[in-house]
């Protein structure tokens, strides 16, 4: 399936806040959807100055990248903060380190964003001591203090 240039600015941009962070705002544009992929997430997202585009976090299961297309923003990648502009790619592989991204410029931050829809994931959110269990559909919000690990 294709989309031109034209047809991706004219696609409606869905406004989402993350559900563990109000500051998390970005205009997305499913182009994944918009041409019938199921598997993969393909979006182009919009996010305005003084906000983040999610709540940091890190998938067990699922890879995510991003490369920024327009505008300026800080990256955090673990306990390391990243200047982000035009050009610059980010890899986040499973187990890897938690992360988001803040829109710092006066202009938004607009970047293409990729990632595998797995069936089932599991995300961890360090800042909010919470994790996120994705189960075909259905979530599961745990916090980490109650999970019980069992030796096998």
């Amino acid at each position: 399936m294709y989309l031109s240039a034209q047809d991706i600015e004219a696609l409606e941009g869905v406004r989402k806040s993350h559900f563990l962070n109000a500051q998390a705002v970005r205009i997305n544009k499913s182009l994944g959807d918009a041409v019938g992929m199921t598997q993969l997430g393909v979006h182009h997202i919009s996010v305005p100055p003084g906000h983040f585009s999610t709540e940091y976090h890190c998938h067990r299961y699922e890879e995510e990248a991003i490369y920024v297309l327009s505008g300026t923003g800080v990256a955090t990648l673990g306990e390391c903060k990243q200047p982000i502009g035009p050009g610059d790619f980010i890899g986040c592989p499973t187990n890897g380190v938690a992360h988001e991204m803040y829109n710092d410029g006066d202009e938004p931050l607009v970047c293409l964003v990729v990632g595998q829809r797995l069936a089932q994931d599991v995300s961890d959110y360090p800042r909010q001591g919470k994790r996120l269990y994705r189960n075909s559909g259905e979530w599961s919000l745990v916090d980490h203090d109650a999970i019980e690990y069992v030796k096998r």
